[in-house]
């Protein structure tokens, strides 16, 4: 039985929360006893605002995020796959939750949920309970069978009761830590302005530039070697566990006031200033994305993509949707109480 599973198997576990030493939070979240927050998973509690129950399981490098304008809370007994991002959304007891899924704010999940891997449920959305759901956006497919739910009592120990509801507030992991982690490529070392904030568990390789008031947040890997030079201008924000990287020959420009979300992918490619890449989106090498645009959760923009400044962009592979205002910072960007207070 794999580490999240036990977690939910009974009361056999201690009554504290499991957190392991890579994973990080941030703020101050109520976890239940039994829950458990995996390697390399971020729990991100703005204002406290995330709450998650009785034997939950966050699995390896997830992302949570609440604030006070859009609370996550998560019920009992429920797991998370690998790389789920889950952004202000509500999710009931004992649901399955496929690995890579996005839940964006104020999506509703019922009891007794189960998502394929991938799956996309978009803001406001509702699912109710007992159903099966896949793909972007999440469609429900069919009622979850009795074979379902029997899978379900496997995977939870035979067991499908719900204890009551008991929660412990945890504080930050990262207090007091040093700023990010920075490595030299050769003879090149990247290079952080003064007021830049790196994240203790961001690391930062070779050829990298980073602007004046850039945030890198916590989980963030952006190798600048051999390939090319990676330019992140000022006022720009990283978020949790997001990758930027690039091709041979290639280079990597994020211009001034660029918003990217948590679990992202950003390769070898242009994104113009004031820009958005909404949570677990795909921006590949060679594409250029225009000014005040946005990239919705989860799309892929495929190599070599050109889009115009002010255009929503989404799709599998993306395309531009609609012409748009310039877009604010969204809700789920980071705040100035979130950033990590570093030891002298």
């Amino acid at each position: 039985m794999s580490k999240a599973l036990a977690s939910t198997a009974g009361l056999e576990r201690s009554e504290t929360p499991a957190i392991a030493k890579s994973a990080v939070v941030i703020g101050e979240p109520t976890l239940g006893a039994q829950s458990l927050l995996s390697e390399g998973a971020v729990l991100r509690a703005s204002a406290g605002a995330v709450a998650i129950g009785v034997g939950s399981a966050v699995i390896e490098n997830c992302v949570v995020i609440g604030t006070s304008a859009m609370p996550t809370v998560i019920g009992r007994r429920t797991v998370f796959g690998h790389r789920c991002l889950v952004v202000g959304a509500n999710v009931g007891d004992l649901c399955e939750v496929g690995n890579a899924t996005i839940l964006m704010p104020g999506c509703r999940l019922g009891d007794r949920v189960f998502l394929g891997e991938g799956t996309l449920v978009p803001p406001g959305a509702e699912l109710q309970s007992d159903v099966v759901a896949v793909g972007r956006p999440a469609r429900v497919i069919r009622t979850a069978s009795e074979a379902d739910l029997e899978r379900l009592r496997r995977l939870r120990g035979g067991d499908l009761t719900l204890p009551p509801p008991t929660f412990t507030t945890v504080g930050p992991t990262l207090e007091g830590l040093g700023m990010g982690q920075l490595y030299a490529y050769g003879d090149i070392t990247p290079t952080i302005a003064s007021s830049a904030v790196l994240f203790p568990t961001s690391e930062i390789t070779g050829d990298v530039m980073i602007g004046e008031r850039s945030v890198i947040g916590a989980g963030v890997k952006i190798i600048g070697d051999s390939h090319g030079p990676v330019r992140i201008g000022n006022d720009v924000q990283i978020l949790e566990n997001t990758v930027l990287h690039l091709l041979p020959d290639n280079e990597l420009t994020i211009d001034d006031g660029v918003t990217i979300g948590p679990g992202a992918m950003i390769h070898g490619c242009q994104i113009g200033a004031r820009s958005v890449v909404e949570p677990g989106a795909i921006v590949c090498d060679g594409s250029a994305i225009g000014a005040d645009c946005v990239v919705r959760a989860g799309a892929v923009v495929k190599q070599r993509s050109r889009f115009s400044d002010g255009v929503e962009i989404d799709g599998f592979p993306a395309a531009e949707m609609r012409r748009i205002e310039a877009p604010e910072r969204p809700a789920w960007a980071l705040r100035f109480n979130d950033l990590p207070t570093a030891s002298a």
